[in-house]
């Protein structure tokens, strides 16, 4: 579909969810989740229903986000308790983990859709991902989870574009990766771990950031920030009270990735 318009792309998704004629949105708040959901409901109406899992690798505030976008929506809005910390393969972070994370997450979608009664269970992937290490996608395959706006071929220029557009909130949001990527493959995932991280990006938030990542090396803190904003860290005051904040959370150093922000960085 390289040569479609994005108006062409939007359609063909339409078509895509008019196939299945209802659908459970796996449903994070993220740009892409929130673009697939307002399609979604504006096209299925009350056969299309959110589901957001709520869960120890969530960043703060993105339950409450999405709660306000599923009502501003008008979708249909159910949340999900989980705790892959319960998994000891997930504890122990291999390469994998992305794959074994969303066979969990996406199998448990499987089962509040079978018993909503909704034919499909759909997610937020587009092109753009094909580009990255993605090993979640294989669970994806494997369970049968369909990527309607990837089928559709929508990149995440199109998404954001078309998310402002239709008056989404979501359309510069940035990345909002799950907390256990901050921490390197193999180094054991802990819940003490996760909040530090938390609080850290919590933190960078409060003091105007908008793209960061804080990536959790033991004792070591590793702030990535976009290449135009590592000035402003880095000089005066607020480096000074970044690194007493971090400290104070608990890790022993403290440093500023030169390479900047970069999603992914750990893969």
């Amino acid at each position: 579909m390289g040569t479609d318009t994005t108006d062409d792309k939007l359609a063909a998704l339409r078509d895509i969810l008019r196939r299945e004629g209802s659908v459970l949105v796996a449903f994070s708040g993220g740009v892409d989740s929130t673009f697939l959901l307002k399609v979604a409901v504006e096209t299925l109406g009350r056969e299309a229903v959110a589901l957001t899992i709520d869960s120890p690798f969530s960043p703060s505030g993105e339950l409450s986000s999405a709660r306000g976008l599923a009502e501003k929506i008008g979708a249909r809005h159910l949340v999900l308790e989980m705790n892959p910390l319960s998994s000891a393969e997930l504890v122990a972070n291999p390469r994998e983990r992305c794959y074994l994370c969303k066979l969990l997450l996406m199998r448990s979608c499987l089962e509040v859709a079978a018993r909503e009664g909704l034919s499909a269970v759909v997610e937020g992937s587009n092109t753009d991902d094909l580009a990255d290490y993605r090993p979640g996608k294989r669970a994806l395959e494997e369970l049968g989870i369909l990527s309607p706006m990837l089928e559709a071929g929508l990149g995440k220029g199109e998404i954001r574009a078309l998310s402002r557009e239709f008056g989404l909130p979501t359309w510069d949001k940035p990345s909002m990766a799950c907390l256990a990527s901050r921490f390197p493959y193999g180094m054991e995932i802990t819940a003490s771990g996760l909040e530090m991280v938390r609080q850290a990006e919590d933190l960078l938030a409060a003091r105007g950031f908008r793209s960061y990542r804080v990536r959790h090396h033991g004792e070591i803190a590793r702030i990535e920030l976009p290449e135009g904003e590592l000035g402003r860290l880095a000089a005066g005051e607020l480096r000074r009270e970044i690194c007493e904040g971090l400290r104070g959370i608990g890790f022993r150093y403290v440093t500023l990735d030169l390479d900047g922000y970069r999603c992914g960085s750990m893969n």
